[in-house]
């Protein structure tokens, strides 16, 4: 039945629907807009339900493929006698066992992060055309085939998320904003550069016979030139196409530094923190459940299987720069004031951990590191979706001022208590199935690092329990509900009534509040239980990437 559908292509399209009914809305109709911005984000996870269920986990290559002509340049064909010579994009979609999951986690979140922009009071028809273009990005980056079509979509998702924040986030939001932008747009300089170096070196091809020639942003076309053509001119020595060692070397460090800002790897992480602290909580559900993400899905589809042999002579750095990342994120977490920044610097912490699992270079490693991409991506989106409803009834996030919540708002306290246990790991929930296999892989490698690594896991237990545990069982606090400035959210009918225990009480979840914390919570728990849900479709493909990496790297020593 859904054989001839271009699933991808709905998957990827559907959000713009919605942003065509919004732009006919009068923007004064705050509930209708609210209803249409919802109702378009629960499109893309219906069909990213129906391509999940009809995925074939058994076969490791790309499925649901979707490739036509785009873009066709021509260029001076009189060069080296061509009777053609042309720069050529396609629209070129397709998912394997590493963005299915991913394509997946976004189409998810992104319902969730839209349930809980109810709380925003401003601007609704700007808001959710917004929301929903970045939507569309995010499914691009994880499902494009070509590398133009790749930076296209990365790039697009930075608009979206500059204005989301620098229009509805806290005080300082237009500073957090700019600086996003800055450092993205670094990154995002960087990585082009390598990629024309790539499309004008690995992306080069010749037909003998018409003397054609092309430059192609095919990923399939420069894998094929990289690693299985032995005839193509990127292989021939004394050639403007040939890519030397040095070159290779230098593109790998240069998408390493530029997926490296995105993930973040310390030193390039303060970005980051001012996004989760200033941005709304549905838009940093978004960077935090998936933007991160894209970092880590780009390191491992561009960083290291374009260039295995250089990532394989470079695996201890990788884990020395993942090491730093989880002790430093969990240090920094555990004496933080403010509930964001315990969250802030707890991302930090578990993307060490995906780049301690790539650092392991096996099955097992790599396998936990994509398996803690999802895992984190739910548990942090629960967190900050928490976080929204806490500073939508107190006014603040400072722990000090969040204390014995749980006489007031019991369901919340509950759900908040589940996703601190979620995220330190505990055995059961989707955190302790991650962090075990990367830990397991890495211990294959590098031992020493391992066992060292091992405290960053007792570090997150250490805050992520004094943060909620304070902030439900603490004694009960005396802060009266205030506006949070600047986001339009507004700290409502809490009203600083006292509770029996002594402290203001405040309303508990709301139904719309309380759907996306059951279905995040459900996700959570049924990875922990059955976590061949995920790692099944991983497992394919991960066994081919390192099959891929094993004889690249021994052809390459020969």
């Amino acid at each position: 039945m859904w054989d001839n559908l271009p699933l991808l292509s709905l998957i990827l399209l559907s959000p713009l629907l919605g942003v065509l009914v919004l732009t006919v809305i009068p923007k004064e109709n705050g509930r209708l807009l609210q209803r249409v911005g919802i109702a378009a984000s629960f499109l893309p996870l219906l069909f990213s339900c129906i391509l999940f269920v009809q995925f074939q986990a058994q076969i490791a290559d790309f499925q649901f493929v979707e490739q036509h002509s785009w873009i066709r340049i021509p260029l001076d064909k009189s060069l080296l006698g061509a009777t053609s010579f042309t720069l050529s994009f396609d629209y070129h979609l397709a998912v394997d066992g590493l963005s299915l999951p991913l394509v997946f986690l976004t189409a998810l979140v992104a319902a969730m992060a839209a349930l809980a922009s109810v709380q925003i009071k401003k601007r609704w028809k700007l808001f959710y055309i917004l929301f929903l273009l970045l939507e569309t990005a995010m499914f691009g980056v994880f499902m494009a085939r070509d590398l133009f079509l790749f930076f296209l979509f990365f790039e697009a998702a930075l608009v979206p998320v500059f204005f989301l924040v620098g229009i509805w986030g806290s005080v300082n939001r237009e500073k957090a904003a700019i600086q996003f932008l800055l450092y993205n747009g670094i990154g995002s300089a960087l990585m082009l550069t390598a990629f024309l170096i790539l499309i004008a070196t690995a992306g080069f091809t010749l037909d003998e016979q018409t003397m054609a020639f092309q430059y192609s942003g095919d990923i399939q076309t420069i894998m094929n030139n990289l690693f299985h053509n032995p005839e193509a001119y990127l292989n021939y020595a004394n050639n403007p196409f040939t890519l030397t060692a040095g070159m290779k070397t230098f593109l790998f460090f240069l998408l390493l530094l530029a997926f490296g800002i995105k993930l973040p790897v310390f030193p390039f992480h303060t970005w980051m923190l001012k996004m989760h602290q200033e941005a709304p909580p549905s838009v940093v559900m978004i960077h935090s459940g998936i933007l991160l993400k894209m970092g880590a899905y780009g390191l491992i589809r561009f960083g290291i299987l374009l260039f295995p042999e250089q990532a394989k002579s470079y695996t201890l750095l990788l884990a020395v720069l993942g090491l730093i990342n989880l002790l430093y994120g969990a240090i920094l977490a555990f004496v933080q004031k403010d509930f964001r920044l315990v969250l802030a610097y707890s991302s930090v912490s578990q993307m060490g951990i995906v780049l301690l699992g790539l650092a392991a270079f096996n099955t097992a490693g790599w396998s936990g590191a994509v398996f803690q991409l999802v895992s984190h991506g739910l548990i942090s989106a629960l967190l900050f979706l928490l976080v929204g409803s806490l500073c939508e009834r107190t006014g603040t996030t400072e722990l000090a001022k969040l204390s014995g919540l749980a006489s007031s708002i019991p369901f919340i306290s509950g759900i908040l208590l589940f996703a601190g246990l979620a995220s330190l790991g505990l055995p059961g929930l989707s955190g302790f199935v991650g962090e075990l296999l990367v830990f397991v892989g890495l211990s294959g490698s590098y031992k020493a690092i391992a066992a060292v690594g091992l405290l960053g896991l007792v570090l997150a237990a250490a805050y992520m329990l004094r943060a909620v545990l304070a902030m439900t069982f603490g004694p009960p606090g005396d802060e009266a509900p205030r506006t949070v400035g600047g986001s339009g959210v507004i700290a409502p009918n809490g009203g600083g009534a006292a509770s029996a225990s002594g402290g203001p009480r405040y309303r508990d979840a709301r139904l719309i509040e309380a759907v996306p914390m059951i279905i995040l919570t459900t996700f959570i728990l049924l990875l922990g239980v059955y976590p061949g849900m995920i790692s099944h479709t991983v497992e394919k493909a991960v066994a081919d990437f390192t099959s891929h990496i094993e004889s690249t790297v021994a052809k390459a020593g020969e």
